[in-house]
């Protein structure tokens, strides 16, 4: 058995993994207060479930998912949480003593969702897929004839950092404009409450459920929250010409809301440089729980 971990920015996953798929899961959100001290939050809660883990498993590896690029275990950026150069597999490796690898978030999910299409239809296997994680970012991973792209220096593609507004909304990469500033769902959460006055407590099914109710009031936002996301995803179907382009992370429990009307956009538009009358866009069948699984990869 293996331990996936799954970092985000706004919360860890950890998940017991059998044959690909989840026993057992935790999670923890993280606080303000935690944000002041992340790194040493991040270790203690991860040491202290996978400790207790132990007892009842026999664990034989742990697979880290983490936002941001990555090279030789050590994170060189994870932006949404502030940390730079951060050695998470030394550091975890000394407290447990157990083999731990670490890879872009975006990229685990990405195979975890690829294993997932090949295992119902083996069709698949050499299909071209574009993957975006959309949750407090947009990451993202590209499979390319049944093979995932990686960088060779560090795991690229960062999907949510292309430029999509010349001197756009200041990211904290450093740069404007960032597709994440407009397409993250995150962000769209954010406009909606304060549109609408909803506490940032608010989560889950009651703040859909608030949405569903006030859709009329956010017309406006949601509709340029669908252009926005039509434009990233546009850009990176004229690159790649994926077979299939599949949409994650949090963004998949308001996938009800957009699915629709993305796809409509991006046939119905000029953003296709190749037009097409239909187009594979799906909603990630494992939802969060891709990253944790695909970091055992």
């Amino acid at each position: 058995m293996k331990i996936g971990i799954d970092l985000g920015g706004s919360h860890i996953g950890l998940g017991v993994i059998e044959n690909k798929k989840i026993i057992e899961k935790f999670e923890k959100d993280f606080s303000n207060e935690d944000k002041a001290h992340i790194v040493e939050v991040i270790e203690n809660y991860i040491t202290e479930k996978v400790n207790e883990l132990r007892n009842k498993y026999d664990i034989e590896s742990i697979g880290i998912a983490v936002p941001g690029s990555v090279q030789n275990g050590i994170i060189s950026k994870m932006v949404n949480l502030g940390i730079t150069n951060y050695n998470i597999k030394q550091n975890l490796e000394e407290k447990l003593n157990i083999s731990i690898h670490v890879r872009n978030d975006a990229k685990c999910a990405c195979l975890a969702e690829f294993n997932n299409i090949v295992k119902n239809d083996e069709n698949l296997r050499s299909a071209n897929i574009v993957f975006l994680s959309i949750g407090t970012g947009i990451g993202g991973g590209v499979i390319y004839n049944g093979k995932l792209l990686e960088g060779h220096n560090f795991d690229g593609y960062e999907i949510g950092h292309m430029v999509i507004k010349e001197s756009g909304l200041p990211c904290k990469c450093g740069k404007y404009g960032c597709f994440e500033r407009y397409g993250s769902i995150l962000e769209y959460k954010n406009k909606v409450k304060q549109r609408l006055n909803i506490p940032q407590e608010v989560h889950g099914d009651a703040l859909r459920e608030i949405l569903d109710n006030n859709r009329q009031e956010i017309l406006d936002i949601n509709n340029q929250y669908i252009s926005n996301l039509a434009l990233g995803i546009s850009n990176l179907i004229n690159i790649f010409e994926p077979d299939m382009v599949i949409l994650g992370g949090g963004f998949s429990h308001f996938s009800y809301m957009f699915k629709d009307k993305i796809l409509d956009t991006l046939i119905n538009s000029s953003l296709l440089f190749n037009r097409r009358e239909n187009f594979d866009l799906r909603i990630a069948e494992l939802g969060n729980d891709a990253g944790i699984v695909g970091a055992t990869f």
